[in-house]
């Protein structure tokens, strides 16, 4: 078995987003049960999820420069072209959302939860904006990988893995 770069960078992209948002589930928790007692853990949990979106956008840009392009056009030949042109058109464009507002987590949770139920409220739905949109992003990428596995199921050439 040969594990190439690309399997690497590609395996370390959806794996940071996977840890970001489970992150941002934690972060949900915590702040549902804020307290002075765990102020400093929702503090951390946020900035695990900056963190972790960070280096998965990193990643996935990486990837997508220099190693998508042949996928691209070998998922547009083969039976499953959806994949690319809606999927991942989708994913490229959404991504930024679970981003910024993974960038603005670890400002809201800065405040003292516990005491401020507006800061609370925003903590809860930024988490919960940046959890359901993690979950859907994985989402579209297990379809895009499924379009290039199809592709290449039915004799499609092209592929730089």
């Amino acid at each position: 078995m040969n594990i190439t770069s690309s399997d690497v960078i590609l395996l370390a992209h959806s794996t940071f987003g996977v840890l970001g948002t489970m992150a941002a589930i934690w972060v949900f928790a915590e702040a549902l049960n804020a307290s002075e007692g765990n102020a400093g853990r929702i503090r951390t949990a946020a900035w695990i999820v900056a963190i972790c979106m960070i280096a998965t956008w990193i990643f996935g840009g990486y990837w997508y420069i220099h190693f998508y392009p042949a996928d691209r056009a070998m998922i547009l030949k083969g039976p499953w072209p959806f994949a690319h042109t809606l999927f991942m058109e989708t994913k490229e464009h959404l991504f930024f959302i679970p981003l910024i507002l993974s960038l603005y987590l670890p400002i809201g949770a800065a405040d003292k939860l516990f005491e401020n139920t507006n800061a609370r409220k925003m903590v809860l739905c930024v988490a919960m904006l940046i959890v359901l949109s993690g979950l859907a992003i994985e989402g579209a990428g297990a379809i895009i990988n499924h379009g290039a596995k199809v592709a290449l199921l039915h004799g499609v050439a092209g592929s730089g893995r």
